[in-house]
């Protein structure tokens, strides 16, 4: 996979697709690798007539790392921040943000449908409303717009999500704890088989593995804060979906943003959680796609509706 210079720094990309298609941009998640988006999903999207672009977070997989603290010093400091207290991130979902639309600039892409999940999703957010000139459509998947009124997560995916994570030494342990995160976060409705996940893990835990990185993701998210403002402001066509049974974002968080994004679109989906099972894909393939090919040349779609999908 090739590395591509943007906003200061090196990331690591991907692309399936013919250089003349619609371009869509897939923003990873927290502490997550672009190895983690199924290929059936990029690929599915290409078939269909879909250049897509996917890439490594600064921090994850192959680009850049860009912070010099310990796994001790990143734990306090998230610490510090959940008990009120102000502290300074090593970066910002801003700076994700032009991450991402440096990415663009260095593919010559001016315009493209971004499709972002989890804090994918946040940064995504803060792309549509800060560079609207940038953004076709919009697809945000199981993410939210930082309300501290909304519910919190299940309180074991919460554990989960928070729980110190292995040296870089013990494969095994790497693959066992990341598969028992992903059971605890994952759809009830979509479960994959011990063996699917545990290649899926696998992919993952041999290409890099950088524990510091979900901290660094982490504080980022929470130093993010209340982003209602900023979201109502997005005014490209927008689609959110989101799990009904998602335990660590729950479904609130995604009727809230398909309630303040101006003509936002929505797809809630029962027995999908926090992951990306391979089941789910025909779904989102179907979703995603007819979402972008509906934006019209003046940059409209339908008017807002809501599918609870089967």
């Amino acid at each position: 996979m090739p590395s591509i210079q943007a906003n200061g720094i090196s990331l690591e990309y991907s692309e399936q697709g013919r250089p003349d298609d619609p371009v869509i941009v897939l923003v990873m998640g927290l502490g997550t690798q672009m190895v983690a988006w199924p290929d059936s999903l990029s690929n599915g999207l290409a078939s269909l007539g879909f250049r897509v672009v996917l890439f490594d977070n600064r921090d994850v997989g192959l680009s850049s790392d860009t912070g010099s603290q310990s796994i001790d010093e990143l734990t306090g400091m998230v610490q510090r921040v959940l008990m009120g207290a102000k502290t300074k991130p090593p970066y910002t979902l801003d700076d994700m943000a032009a991450d991402t639309v440096g990415l663009m600039d260095a593919l010559s892409i001016s315009r493209a449908h971004i499709v972002g999940i989890s804090m994918g999703g946040m940064i995504s957010q803060l792309v549509a409303a800060q560079c609207p000139e940038r953004v076709e459509s919009l697809t945000l998947i199981m993410t939210s717009s930082g309300n501290p009124e909304l519910p919190p997560g299940k309180p074991e995916a919460l554990a989960a999500l928070f729980s110190p994570r292995p040296g870089g030494n013990d494969r095994e342990a790497i693959v066992a704890h990341t598969m028992k995160t992903y059971r605890i976060i994952g759809s009830p409705g979509f479960q994959m088989s011990d063996a699917d996940l545990r290649a899926w893990v696998e992919r993952s835990a041999d290409r890099a593995y950088r524990p510091a990185a979900p901290l660094r993701h982490l504080l980022a998210v929470l130093s993010s804060g209340d982003r209602r403002e900023v979201v109502k402001r997005i005014t490209c066509p927008t689609l959110v979906m989101h799990g009904i049974d998602d335990p660590l974002v729950p479904i609130e968080a995604g009727r809230e943003l398909a309630a303040i994004i101006p003509g936002a679109q929505s797809r809630f989906v029962p027995g999908m959680g926090h992951d990306l099972a391979e089941s789910l894909m025909p779904i989102w393939i179907e979703a995603i796609s007819t979402h972008c090919r509906s934006v019209s040349p003046d940059g409209r779609t339908t008017p807002a509706r809501t599918v609870e999908a089967p």
